[in-house]
């Protein structure tokens, strides 16, 4: 069963201020102080939400109170935010209506925290699916992005928004989120250029300079030192608590998220450190002939960097900071600016660059959250603008903020009452007049057409001649001097000329929440808002994408010479669609208050909170609210709330609700003028009559509790009683049980002892029989395998006796014959002996013989042929080890056999020259035409740039391919295949490289017999194409890099452009092709090769020397170039 609840449960103080009795502005911030001093920050004013900023984090937003809030009454539980955004989301999904979210208070009050509660609570508790939930993650994660740049910190509050803004979120007919459209409201740009003491600019300076990396620093040409910045105030440069770097990535992951693209984030930073850079531009004073100072630029520097970012000529842009142009009709005037005039004009370009950047944003995340169905839709908007503002210095910005305070009182006042109307006619309820203070007298001095101030104030800067803010003063003074909240030391009424606390520079208005004393002082400069001609053509003229659309009216196409609206005018304008958009909704409202000044937790300033108080005016809120029926409630829940203090009603009801509420109400004996009975409601006029009834029923509550304690004390009683008797009667059963079960089971066991003894004494009597009856057996089987043994070995015994007998006869036989063979055999020796002795002697008897005939001979011939013979030895043992030796087949290799004998060394090396001769006959027959081709390239190559250039030895073991791209396969590069004519000699990607900035682009580079040809890599586009005849010379480094200059022929229709200078790791193929190419061709010269570190390159009318110099490398990059100035290329190539 669910349990009612209700805000009375539990109530610290009095959660709905109308309900508080006695009502008095001092109970009033004693029931504030009271909840906040035990963290109940929220709190009622009927269905107005009142939040205290508790300045720490407390456990109230977490999931589960989301959905313990969720599809709840908005009094069902105690005060919460959630409570009043679940009313309005439900109101939008199940009723179909449109519903806003006024938020209000000053600086550090907690509006924009308030709003993100809102936003995350509606974002919670909406349909889920992967387009919504990307739909919520936008509209949540435009926020980082708006609050880097358009919130500050200040003295009273670290994250101040300096903007007001209004979000359309818009669902479809399930209340699931469609996308949505943000508005915003008077930046503060001023803010731009000069902060108060103890506050910081916009937050997005510190981001970018805490948290980009040092490239991304190196490219806006930003140091990370805020002290180099006149711009940003370095007294409050950090703040505790507040990671600038962290931030930074926040809002780069959610500007992504939200749908930036890079170059559109890199586009808008760069603005931004434009902006920094602008303000380090310093002026000084400069005389003329004519007598009048004109402002120059001190240091160039900054301004060269700004020009550079955002792509504008520097003269130019110098020109508009020193120049102002009138144009009126047909004529033209300059004239110049002395350096007030041109600080002038620095930080009006400054606050107008930011301020319009802050537009685009705005409309950018427009363009991404925006619903892309056309659909009805239905709209929730959120309202976070500033409070009411009281300073001790008060100026335009603070009176335009207050103007628009005093409309959305009116519009409060206006929708309070109309809603209350709506109720009492729609329960039947006879309707009050209530007597309020209505504020449209304030609001019409201020925005009345024809004697508003603001009329005055617009009339006073299209006024011609000289206009100051005293003039305006003046006549304020004359036109709004007898206006009952207007006041001024000079006005025409008497009782202010001696009111000493309204200075004479000075005038008061007596807003609704107080009396507000304004500053003339800047009131014309700040309306007029006015920015330069010059400064908004200079801008337009800038190659910078976002600079163009910034700057539109800077387009000499499009001039205007009509006078742009001023801020006022503006912003009333904005303010009245804003009162007309928030006409058309359901409001709901969030008054933000801030508990003190110290921005530190329980801390409970009265003074401070009843100033807020006064001037959001909550007691004249309450008041409204009180003035009819302080409580109402459905019948429904009132009787179920109440139905314990009747004994009609309790505990059940039968009849209708109504009917149960006046049996209630009469049997109380409540007076019938305390309260009234609407349709579905109950009215209670009086509080003391609601507290009345909460004090029985919390008397009523304790009887009943009593009451229930006893009831369930007896029954516990009985119920323990009845248990304990049940718990006897089955331990008895179970124990009789028992009992029987041990003694059977007793009995069993004995009988089982006997029966096993008696089978025991059978069983060994059966045994013993057995026993004897098998050892008779076995007697008779032993006695006779004795006897069969016996016999056995009697046959054995015979048996062996026969074999040693007939062994004796065969060995005595085997000696025999073995005696006869010995003697046979020593008799065939003698005789073989007796043979071989006379072999021998004969054979002796003849080389004796052999040798005296030949003694006759040899002493003639003998050294001639043991010569020859010799010499005969050694060629052929020369010959064949040369044969061993041989080296192998390859025309490199060096080695040969070493020579065995001195006096073949002539032999030797002959033979080494002939067989190296024929080798290379052989290889050179195995060489195909394109083989040769490319040798001769490679000898070609040797001879232009052996020992020439650094890049030489590491081509040599590089074949020379030619065509590396496959121009010919590639289907990419048909169409460039097809417009050239004759055969292409070698293709490849290389890299032009731009006499501007050094930096390269990739080109593809084809070689014919006739021309060279340049082409797009990506798209195969021709770019240039060199015949081979205009062609002088190419020019390259002796350094170990790939940049080589084709030089043109000075007057050839190609070299309108100048030289090209190209870079390729193939270098030395490429030039030896041009080279051979231009040697092979007789109609043409041969194209000389320069080697040099430093050489001229004519581009277009300009001749610029290419110099190459040795040096490390950076960031991990081989050879880079940089353009040093106008006549100097510098390559730096890493040492080898």
């Amino acid at each position: 069963m669910e349990v009612k609840t209700s805000l009375l449960d539990n109530m610290i103080g009095v959660g709905d201020m109308v309900l508080l009795e006695p009502l008095s502005e001092d109970s009033f911030i004693e029931n504030l102080k009271k909840r906040f001093d035990h963290n109940e920050i929220y709190t009622y004013i009927g269905s107005v939400v009142i939040s205290m900023n508790p300045y720490k984090s407390l456990p109230i937003y977490t999931a589960e109170k989301v959905e313990e809030y969720r599809n709840r009454n908005f009094y069902e539980l105690s005060p919460h935010i959630y409570a009043l955004a679940d009313e309005a989301y439900r109101s939008l999904r199940d009723q179909d209506k449109d519903q806003c979210i006024l938020i209000t208070g000053e600086s550090g009050a907690g509006k924009t925290e308030a709003s993100k509660f809102v936003m995350s609570y509606v974002a919670a508790v909406c349909g889920k699916g992967q387009e919504v939930n990307k739909v919520k993650e936008q509209l949540l994660q435009s926020n980082p992005v708006l609050e880097a740049f358009g919130n500050a910190k200040t003295v009273r509050n670290d994250n101040s928004s300096r903007f007001g803004k209004y979000m359309d979120i818009e669902f479809d007919f399930k209340g699931d989120p469609l996308g949505g459209v943000i508005s915003n409201y008077l930046l503060e740009k001023s803010r731009v250029v000069k902060q108060p003491r103890g506050e910081r600019n916009f937050h997005v300076f510190y981001q970018l300079l805490s948290g980009a990396s040092d490239d991304m620093l190196k490219k806006l040409k930003l140091d990370r030192d805020f002290s180099k910045y006149n711009y940003l105030s370095l007294d409050s440069a950090t703040v505790n608590g507040l990671d600038d770097a962290a931030s930074f990535r926040t809002v780069r992951n959610a500007m992504q998220i939200v749908g930036f693209m890079e170059d559109e984030v890199q586009s808008v930073l760069e603005l931004v450190a434009a902006v920094l850079k602008l303000g380090n531009i310093e002026f000084k004073p400069e005389s003329r002939v004519n007598g009048f100072d004109e402002s120059r630029v001190k240091d160039k520097n900054d301004l060269k960097e700004m020009c550079e970012l955002l792509g504008i000529e520097q003269s130019v842009l110098e020109r508009a900071f020193s120049f102002r142009t009138v144009e009126a009709k047909m004529e033209k005037v300059s004239t110049t600016l002395n350096v007030a005039q041109a600080y002038y004009a620095r930080d009006a370009l400054a606050k107008n660059l930011y301020s319009r950047l802050f537009s685009w944003l705005v409309n950018r995340i427009n363009e991404s959250i925006k619903a892309q169905t056309k659909k009805r839709k239905k709209v929730m908007g959120v309202l976070d603008i500033y409070g009411f503002e009281i300073f001790e210095d008060n100026s335009f910005e603070q009176f335009i903020i207050n103007y628009c305070n005093e409309k959305l009182q009116q519009i409060f006042i206006e929708l309070t009452l109309r809603e209350e109307q709506e109720e009492y006619v729609r329960e039947g309820i006879e309707w009050t007049n209530i007597e309020y203070f209505n504020n449209a007298i304030i609001c019409d001095l201020i925005e009345n057409n024809k004697n508003g101030i603001l009329a005055m104030l617009d009339e006073e800067c299209l006024r011609p001649g000289t206009v100051t803010d005293e003039t305006f003063l003046d006549k304020l003074n004359t036109v709004c001097a007898e206006h009952q909240h207007f006041e001024s030391r000079l006005s025409k009424n008497s009782k202010f000329l001696t009111d000493h606390s309204l200075p004479h520079n000075c005038f008061r208005i007596q807003h609704y929440a107080g009396k507000v004393l304004y500053r003339v002082e800047g009131f014309v400069d700040k309306n007029n808002d006015l920015l330069y001609r010059d400064l908004s053509q200079a801008m337009y003229k800038a190659n910078h994408s976002l600079i163009k659309l910034l700057f539109p009216e800077g387009n000499p196409a499009k001039v205007n010479l009509k006078r742009p609206p001023t801020a006022g005018f503006q912003f009333k304008a904005s303010v009245g669609t804003l009162m007309k958009n928030l006409l058309t909704k359901n409001p709901n409202y969030i008054r933000c208050i801030k508990p003190n000044d110290k921005k530190a937790a329980h801390i409970f300033t009265d003074s401070l909170v009843c100033h807020q108080a006064r001037y959001l005016g909550l007691m004249e809120n309450v008041r409204v609210r009180r003035a009819g029926y302080a409580f109402r409630q459905a019948y429904e829940s009132c009787l179920e709330r109440y139905k314990m203090l009747c004994k009609q009603t309790w505990p059940h009801w039968r009849g209708p609700a109504r009917e149960g509420v006046k049996v209630l109400l009469t049997d109380m004996k409540v007076p019938a003028e305390e309260f009234a009975y609407g349709r579905s409601k109950i009215f209670i006029r009086n509080p003391r009559t609601l507290f009345f009834l909460e004090e029985k029923r919390r008397q009523c509550l304790e009887d009943l509790a009593a009451l229930i304690q006893k009831i369930y004390r007896g029954w516990k009683c009985r119920t323990h009683f009845l248990l304990m008797k049940k718990s006897q009667v089955v331990v008895s059963a179970w124990y009789r049980r028992y009992a029987q079960q041990k003694k059977y089971q007793n009995i069993r066991c004995s009988a089982l002892v006997v029966q096993s003894f008696i089978r025991g004494w059978k069983a060994r009597k059966l045994l013993r029989e057995l026993k004897h009856k098998k050892r008779c057996e076995e007697a008779v089987t032993t006695i006779s395998a004795y006897w069969h043994g016996t016999q056995a070995r009697w046959e054995l015994r015979r048996l062996k006796e026969e074999a040693r007998n007939k062994h004796a006869v065969s060995v005595i036989w085997a000696a025999w014959l073995g005696t006869k063979a010995r003697r046979e055999l020593r008799c065939l020796k003698h005789e073989a002996c007796s043979k071989q002795a006379v072999s021998v002697i004969w054979a002796c008897w003849q080389g004796t013989k052999v040798r005296r005939e030949y003694r006759k001979f040899f002493r003639a011939n003998a050294g001639k042929k043991i010569y020859d013979f010799t010499i005969q030895r050694i060629m052929q043992k020369y010959f064949l080890g040369l044969k061993k030796t041989m080296p192998s087949m390859s025309p490199i290799d060096k080695s040969w056999p070493a020579r065995p004998y001195g006096f073949l060394d002539g032999t030797h090396q002959e033979l080494r020259r002939a067989f190296h001769l024929w080798r290379c006959k052989k290889y050179h027959s195995q060489f195909t035409e394109e083989k040769k081709a490319t040798y001769e390239e490679k000898l070609a190559a040797s001879e232009l740039f052996k020992d020439k250039k650094a890049l030489y030895p590491s081509s040599v073991g590089q074949p020379f391919k030619g065509d590396y791209v496959e121009i010919t396969k590639n289907p990419k590069y048909q169409k460039l295949n097809s417009l050239v004519e004759d055969k292409v000699l070698l293709a490849d990607v290389v890299s032009k490289i731009n006499r501007a900035n050094g930096k390269g682009a990739p080109r593809i580079f084809l070689l014919t017999k006739k021309i060279l040809v340049l082409a797009d890599q990506k798209t195969g586009q021709v770019k240039a194409s060199v015949p081979l005849l205009d062609l002088s010379s190419v020019s390259v480094s002796t350094q170990n890099d790939g940049f080589f200059a084709l030089k043109l022929k000075e007057g050839a229709m190609s070299a309108a452009k100048g030289d090209f200078l190209l870079s390729s790791d193939r270098l030395i193929e490429i030039i030896t092709k041009l080279h051979c190419t231009g040697a092979a061709s007789a109609d043409r010269n041969q194209i000389n090769i320069d080697i040099s570190d430093e050489f001229l390159v004519q581009f277009k009318q300009d001749k610029v020397c290419v110099k190459f110099i040795q040096g490390t490398p950076k960031n991990g990059n081989g050879v880079s170039c940089k353009r040093k100035n106008n006549r100097l290329l510098e390559v730096s190539v890493p040492s080898p």
